[in-house]
């Protein structure tokens, strides 16, 4: 073994710069509109709804099926969206990292 490698120490190190990163997260937002903007879903970096707002011409009581499809399309990619903030985020930590046979869930 290496002298100064001590792989339970680089594993604690990196267990609480992912700890940082997820807390973070929390206070990244991304935004995503479908018909135009007149749905708009802003969702945080751990895949949570934050705000989904309808400008009230959207809302027409003839057409229910157009607003789910409108808030779904919103959603979806805001979900996206927020998946691959939250990967960039997580590899900027996981760039650096090198260790064979190490997977850990949620970096790659």
């Amino acid at each position: 073994m290496t002298k100064g490698f001590n792989p339970m120490q680089q594993i604690k190190v990196l267990q609480d710069k992912m700890a940082k990163i997820q807390e973070e997260l929390v206070d990244k937002t991304v935004e995503s509109s479908a018909g135009g903007g007149m749905v708009t879903a802003v969702m945080n970096g751990r895949q949570e709804l934050v705000t989904l707002k309808l400008e009230p011409q959207v809302v027409d009581p003839e057409d229910i099926e157009m607003l789910q499809d409108l808030i779904v399309a919103a959603v979806n990619d805001a979900l996206r969206k927020s998946q691959e903030m939250a990967a960039g985020e997580m590899g900027k930590l996981a760039g650096g990292l090198n260790i064979p046979g190490l997977k850990l869930p949620g970096l790659f």
